[in-house]
């Protein structure tokens, strides 16, 4: 049995304000291009298929679009199985319309966890010559989900609901199991990598972290959540990751679809397929003109954040960059004057109104006051706050 895990996927989700649509159109090309090579038996993606709960009309296009380009490969060679669930970005209702009418065509969306004492986890199993392989599917889930009808002493953070769908699941283990699941867990042993482009809100070790002792019997667990990549504690408990990288703390990662290869029970492999973006993110730091004579291909457009280091005041540095770099994100000063108000002003910052905090940061960053009109655009910019 072959499967593919992918990550969150956030389509229609934007990056300081450029909109990745086309990125994730060429992203998931690439995945239908594996899929026509590797014929995998499934593809399971572990949540967070939108970036928000109401996506936008395109977003939802190219969802559908690549459900089509599937359903056309099984034409040509064995169907795949989509399988996926519902992430805390998704809106579960939103994301379940169809999914009946889905399901004849290979794909198996799985939105809440039970919602009623007699229901259990949706589950797919599939066959090949060594038997069966039982695909749990557990959406993002929150005590308040299942509260109505399971005491509520029971429950007293994520983990224990977690813990209570698991336990009431009737479980051969003597049979291949993989679990599909969008949650906080950690290992005992080691840190979970975390990144800029994930929910703040969730806290490592808080009330919705889960330990991984409680889903580790599982053959596999794909897991989503964490836009890192990375195993916990043992390769069959994984993150894919993002597909792409949705931050610049995720410029020196190397984003992959994960093959999971399964053979007789206690029998897997596992390989990483490369994703090769349409616009890479990186990280540039440097002196103005030493970032504009590294650029090799003018304009460059891939998504920079850029960390000038030029003592000297630079002007208008956005405008003479662009000319080499395309697709700014954003752009630092680090240097002695700016690391002397990060050491010894931010005191009196603290106490200074926003206008005139930033009228002092520009002058020590610039080596200039703001002029006049300066002042005014500043002071439209903080109207619109």
């Amino acid at each position: 049995m072959k499967f593919f895990h992918v990550g969150d996927l956030h389509l229609g989700k934007q990056l300081h304000g450029y909109d990745l649509i086309k990125d994730q159109e060429h992203m998931l090309e690439e995945l239908l291009f594996y899929i026509k090579k590797e014929q995998p038996d499934a593809v399971l993606i572990a949540g967070d298929i939108y970036d928000r709960a109401v996506p936008s009309g395109t977003a939802m296009q190219l969802l559908e679009q690549f459900f089509i380009q599937a359903d056309e490969l099984a034409k040509e060679q064995k169907a795949v199985e989509i399988i996926l669930i519902a992430g805390n970005h998704d809106a579960a209702k939103r994301l379940q319309y169809g999914s009946s009418f889905m399901k004849r065509h290979h794909i198996h969306i799985a939105v809440m966890p039970p919602q009623q004492e007699d229901a259990y986890l949706e589950q797919v199993t599939l066959t090949d010559q060594e038997g069966v392989v039982h695909f749990y599917l557990l959406p993002y889930t929150k005590p308040g989900m299942i509260r109505h009808w399971v005491e509520q002493e029971e429950l007293a953070n994520t983990q224990d609901a977690v813990k209570f769908l698991l336990e009431r699941e009737q479980i051969d283990w003597n049979e291949r199991n993989v679990l599909l699941s969008h949650q906080l867990y950690l290992h005992a042993n080691e840190d979970t990598v975390l990144c800029d482009s994930e929910t703040p809100s969730f806290s490592v070790g808080g009330l919705d972290s889960i330990a991984t002792t409680f889903v580790d019997k599982f053959d596999y667990v794909a897991l989503g959540h964490i836009h890192s990549p990375q195993n916990l504690g043992d390769p069959h408990i994984r993150y894919a990751g993002t597909p792409l990288k949705y931050s610049v703390s995720e410029a020196d990662q190397n984003k992959s679809i994960t093959v999971v290869e399964m053979g007789k029970k206690g029998e897997i492999s596992y390989r990483y397929l490369p994703i090769h973006p349409l616009h890479d993110v990186r990280a540039l730091r440097g002196k103005m003109e030493e970032l504009a004579a590294q650029c090799t291909e003018i304009p460059c457009h891939d998504y920079v954040s850029i960390v000038l280091t030029d003592e000297e005041a630079v002007q208008q540095p956005r405008d003479y960059l662009e000319k080499y770099y395309d697709h700014i994100l954003e752009i630092q000063i680090d240097n002695t004057r700016t690391r002397q108000i990060m050491e010894e002003e931010i005191p009196a910052l603290k106490e200074m109104s926003l206008e005139g905090a930033f009228m002092t940061f520009f002058k020590e960053s610039t080596g200039r006051p703001m002029n006049e009109d300066e002042q005014k655009k500043f002071a439209q910019i903080i109207e619109t706050l």
